[in-house]
């Protein structure tokens, strides 16, 4: 990922978790908070309750590639948690695009005061 490092911290997690704002869809939530960095971070965040090893991986893959095809549109310099939800598991990656094209960008924008 070009613009983008991980989020592994547990405080960088529990940040975004309590003081972000956040975008919730019925396949994933993003929680976002601006980090002061010129650059992105990335954490996602993947419950048992998706299922099993496999499937949790999968969720993980699918966010990732969705992310990846996105990146160069989200504005630089926050750190973004995606939280797995339920109804992930039987969709593709495609579908997490058009869900970070069509709300989650304009979100950060708006947070930003870009529009």
């Amino acid at each position: 990922m070009l613009f983008t490092l991980r989020l592994k911290d547990n405080k960088g997690f529990m940040k975004a978790f309590k003081k972000g704002a956040y975008v919730s869809g019925g396949m994933v939530t993003v929680y976002f908070i601006p980090n002061n960095t010129p650059y992105n971070r990335l954490g996602i965040s993947v419950s048992k309750k998706i299922g099993g090893a496999v499937e949790r991986n999968r969720a993980k893959r699918i966010i990732r590639a969705a992310y990846r095809e996105c990146e160069q549109s989200i504005p630089l310099g926050y750190d973004v948690v995606f939280v797995a939800r339920n109804g992930i598991a039987d969709k593709k990656s495609t579908d997490v695009v058009r869900f970070i094209r069509s709300r989650v960008i304009k979100e950060i924008d708006k947070k930003a005061g870009k529009r």
